[in-house]
């Protein structure tokens, strides 16, 4: 049991992916501030060219 343990502290694959998780994660997060930043502005221009029109 001791070896076994010694054996999935010692593997890298586990780190692989929870630094893949990581960068997803930081993607993920610019991604959406990106979008939400983006959607205001655009709400807001759409809403100017409108009262504009009329």
């Amino acid at each position: 049991m001791a070896k076994r343990l010694q054996q999935l502290w010692n593997d890298e694959h586990g780190q692989d992916i929870a630094e893949y998780a990581v960068m997803l994660a930081v993607i993920l997060v610019i991604v959406v501030g990106t979008i939400r930043l983006i959607g205001s502005n655009a709400n807001n221009v759409f809403s100017q060219v409108g009262s504009a029109i009329q």
